[in-house]
């Protein structure tokens, strides 16, 4: 598969409206921090990738069985809703999630979050997963007018087994949809096989085509840019 035209941007703005937020996403930007970007392609170990910006429509989420069963595994936890920020206890965290990694290690949580991440650049919630009194998973998620997005999000290696950053992924849609948000936006996927796969299993999902300038359906995008299950 040849690749898409060649697109590297980045600005940056300490506040953006919420219909801005809306918009940005809406043409392929995200954020970490006060840095918005948007690429095309990015160096993988095996070459060249694909990126492909993703999006689904909370009117249409459906779970699948697996994501369903995660839910399940899941019923004694507490979920807890609150501003964004960037707390002692969420950087410790942090430290021990990266550990998992093998490759493209992020150096710390302000790579992603800015130092007041519920105001900069935009309105930003925190899902934070509790276990038997103790925090074991966070994640964050940017709130838009009409769209929300996901930033990031990380578990306690020792609750491996729960699927935590999937449970936070599904508790951010639900949310999302019960809130009334028309889109969710969980980042992007690769069009090779990477960490992100797991997004591809979402329902209702749409891709950005860079050569094109839109949004297409999930049956295109699959048949353009991966194969799912990867």
């Amino acid at each position: 598969m040849s690749l898409p035209p060649l697109i590297w941007d980045t600005f940056q703005t300490l506040h953006a409206a919420p219909q801005t937020m809306d918009e940005l996403w809406a043409e392929g930007w995200r954020h970490f921090g006060a840095e918005f970007f948007r690429y095309s392609v990015s160096p993988q170990a095996d070459g060249w990738q694909t990126i492909v910006p993703l999006r689904l429509h909370l009117a249409e989420l459906t779970l699948t069985k697996s994501q369903r069963r995660v839910l399940r595994k899941n019923e004694d936890v507490e979920l807890r809703t609150v501003p964004a920020t960037l707390s002692e206890e969420a950087k410790a965290m942090f430290l021990r999630h990266k550990a998992r990694f093998t490759e493209n290690i992020p150096e710390a949580l302000t790579t992603f979050l800015s130092t007041e991440p519920n105001v900069v650049p935009c309105r930003c919630m925190e899902f934070q997963a509790w276990v038997a009194g103790e925090l074991a998973a966070i994640s964050y998620l940017d709130l838009g007018e009409k769209s929300v997005s996901s930033v990031y999000g990380m578990f306690e290696p020792a609750h491996a087994k729960r699927s935590l950053g999937i449970y936070t992924l599904l508790q951010e849609m639900l949310w999302a949809q019960a809130q009334g948000f028309a889109l969710y936006y969980p980042g992007y996927a690769t069009h090779g096989s990477s960490a992100y796969d797991y997004k591809k299993q979402l329902h209702g999902l749409e891709g950005y085509c860079w050569r094109e300038h839109r949004w297409m359906p999930r049956e295109d995008i699959v048949a353009e840019t991966w194969v799912v299950g990867s």
